[in-house]
């Protein structure tokens, strides 16, 4: 390229210039003229310099400034070509707008940022505003997109969070909406709750099917992996006031925790509680296991889950609601949703008065009456001789072939007769005195150490359990109880362990005697199946036969869910990395948004408790974008736009920036950003006249100073 100057007949002291760009390409030049040269003429008509082209030479003549502008229009055209665009005279015009600017970016930069491509149609921004849109959504956590219609705010979320499910950065894309149209004033239309709010949702449907084949939108919401929702129906992910959580400290139930009280999370370890929502009364269901734990949740509790599909293909677990799975539990004949297990609890370790394992076998085959020394009976001298090492200063006694005393070895000495360790330290547990129908396990063991319960349940199993053995399957655990308590007892020391437990009650009334029992008492017949590398017996001949095939690996199911009326209910949020927590007889459950692609559209017409309610329910992994236009708020008269007042709450915090788009990003037909423009003149027009009238609602001087 050369500039030339030249004198020219316009105004004194006006230096016109020539510059010469020559185009190398042939294919770049026919682009860069467009059909019928409207390229070239709209180039004209865009600069002040004169354009004239001749074969390969475009000829600019105008003031050195004007030629400059027009000699970059000419480059970032060209620039486009290259890289494999074909011009348009909406993208000439759009160049134009951002050189206009004056900004650092370059206009070919912004307009081959390609988002996504489907079937030769690719989404990209289109405006300097709408890039600087799009990199904030890659560079925060949370964005707002706050601008007139048309400006591609929703448009280019949906766009980034396909992109980001495809790039496997999220798990699942959650789009919501507040419909205030579509609540109690849509009761009376027919058809189901997402039949009556479709229409409020349907511009998130329609931008879905521009991005993703339409065949495989139904199997992905299916799925759970894309979720529709409007913003009312989204937040109740919620369990009645009365539902246990189990805490470091024991069980509580969730309406009584508090932000900054500490929960059990799925690793086992304690989680603060970050947020505490209540969500007021609420339909409920019950959710049952296959082995016959239960709890309550609301429809749009969130479960994670992992299907027989997930298996086969190696698939993680997904994240499904209450309402998805109603209906859908079984695949024939076959459980379709696994609930993970929760790890070891680790509770605070506490000294104990007796070994674990030794209670454990003393729970089993000993005798607590009180009335008595301490006994204890076994067929193995294995298990006496175990007995014996686990209580210091006690040795046992034999009676018979099967019966023991418990005898304090350094009793009766000097004349001075000492209390029984084992008794004292029955009576400070409170089982002096208990038989087989009212044992128990104490607390102090119950909420301890996992190495104190698993030993205390190799004691159990050591006396009265046992392993099961079936051809050609692995090997469970069978365990027999005459006490209740004592069944809840191990159901809950198996769970807490990582176990599955299931029961089955066997009445003593009309059992045929055995040749050498007489059952008087009902009986608890526990089947039970521990995680692998989790030892259940210490006595070698039923370790020998657990070992030979395993005990496989404990599953929990959803097996039933059922209404359960209206209640009370809350949700809580909490600072696991899964947002996992465990709830009824140690059932992991959870209610917040990790890993998650979350776009909150329409958000004008969110009032300000629900957008902190939305905001707050962020999860770890998951990325956030808000969008509205605060000209077009639709809620009742009075009410405040929760998007109004958002940035002045959030100014400064880190990771969360605000988009501002204008009328000049409107991506429609051009007619729409005039509107925009002119709309905006009136509204300021109208401001402007409200606060210069006077009080009363007069014109000044208007029946001033008349009297009568």
């Amino acid at each position: 390229m050369t500039d030339t100057p030249q004198a020219t007949g316009h105004a004194p002291g006006q230096t016109r210039v020539q510059t010469r760009i020559t185009v190398a390409d042939p294919r770049i030049m026919v682009n860069l003229l467009g059909p019928g040269d409207e390229i070239l003429r709209l180039v004209e008509r865009s600069v002040a310099s004169d354009v004239h082209v001749r074969g390969n030479e475009i000829t600019v003549t105008g003031p050195p400034a004007e030629n400059a502008r027009a000699e970059r229009l000419f480059a970032e055209l060209i620039e486009l070509i290259d890289n494999g665009e074909t011009l348009t005279t909406d993208a000439v015009r759009r160049t134009v707008g951002m050189l206009e600017q004056d900004t650092t970016e370059r206009p070919a930069d912004v307009l081959t940022l390609n988002i996504l491509s489907r079937r030769g149609r690719t989404i990209r921004p289109k405006t300097l505003n709408q890039k600087r849109y799009v990199d904030a959504i890659d560079a925060h956590t949370i964005v707002f997109g706050i601008g007139p219609a048309g400006t591609g705010k929703t448009y280019l979320a949906m766009a980034k969070a396909v992109q980001a499910l495809q790039a496997k950065q999220v798990n699942r894309i959650i789009l919501t909406r507040p419909a205030v149209e579509a609540g109690e004033r849509l009761g009376f239309l027919p058809g189901t709750l997402y039949e009556k709010i479709d229409p409020y949702l349907r511009p998130l449907y329609d931008a879905l099917h521009d991005m993703l084949d339409p065949e495989t939108i139904p199997r992905l919401m299916q799925a759970g992996t894309i979720e529709v929702a409007p913003l009312a129906y989204m937040r109740g992910r919620a369990q009645p006031l009365t539902a246990k959580v189990l805490t470091p400290d024991g069980w509580r139930q969730i309406g009584d925790l508090a932000v900054g009280d500490l929960v059990v999370g799925s690793n086992g370890l304690p989680t603060p509680v970050l947020g505490v929502y209540p969500q007021g009364r609420r339909q409920v269901y019950r959710v049952v296991t296959q082995d016959g734990a239960e709890t309550l949740a609301c429809g749009e509790h969130l479960w994670t889950v992992r299907t027989p599909d997930d298996r086969s293909h190696d698939r993680g677990a997904r994240v499904v609601q209450t309402q998805d799975m109603i209906g859908n539990l079984r695949r024939g004949g076959v459980h379709r949703y696994e609930l993970p297990l929760v790890a070891p609890v680790q509770f605070v370790p506490q000294d104990v008065p007796m070994d674990p394992y030794a209670l454990g076998l003393m729970l089993g085959d000993g005798c607590l009456t009180g009335t008595t020394t301490p006994a204890f009976c076994t067929a193995d001298a294995e298990l006496a001789e175990a007995l014996e090492a686990a209580l210091p200063g006690i040795e046992l006694y034999r009676k018979s072939e099967v019966d023991y005393v418990l005898r304090n070895a350094n009793g009766s000495r000097g004349g001075v007769i000492t209390v029984n360790p084992v008794m004292a330290a029955l009576r400070e547990l409170g089982l002096a005195g208990t038989r087989s129908g009212t044992r128990f396990v104490p607390e102090v063991y119950l909420r301890n150490s996992a190495e104190v319960r698993l030993a205390l349940l190799q004691g159990l199993f050591d006396s009265d359990g046992g392993p099961v053995t079936q051809r050609g399957r692995s090997c469970r655990i069978q365990y027999t109880t005459c006490s209740e308590r004592l069944r809840d007892d191990v159901l809950f020391l198996v769970r807490s362990l990582g176990g599955v437990a299931y029961w089955r009650h066997r009445p003593a009334a009309g059992r045929k005697p055995g040749l050498a029992v007489l059952y008087r008492s009902d009986a608890f017949v526990m089947d039970i199946r521990l995680p692998a590398g989790t030892q259940p017996f210490r006595l070698e001949r039923k370790r020998v036969r657990y070992d030979a095939t395993g005990g496989g690996r404990p599953m929990r199911f959803v097996h039933r869910i059922e209404p359960a009326g209206e209640m009370e209910t809350v949700c809580i949020q909490v600072a696991a990395a899964d947002s996992l927590y465990v709830t009824d007889d140690l059932i992991v459950t959870h209610n917040t948004l990790n890993d998650a692609f979350i776009i909150l559209d329409e958000a004008q017409n969110t009032t300000p408790e629900q957008m902190k309610m939305f905001l707050t329910r962020l999860g770890f992994g998951s990325k956030v974008v808000v969008t509205g236009d605060v000209t077009q708020v639709d809620l009742p008269g009075g009410t405040t736009s929760g998007l109004r007042v958002v940035r002045q709450i959030l100014d400064g915090v880190e990771d969360v920036h605000f988009a501002q788009l204008s009328s000049s990003d409107v991506v429609r037909h051009r007619l729409v950003s005039d509107i925009v423009d002119a709309y905006a003149r009136y509204d300021a027009e109208q401001q402007q006249n409200q606060a210069v009238r006077p009080v009363g609602g007069r014109a000044a001087g208007r029946g001033a100073g008349r009297r009568r």
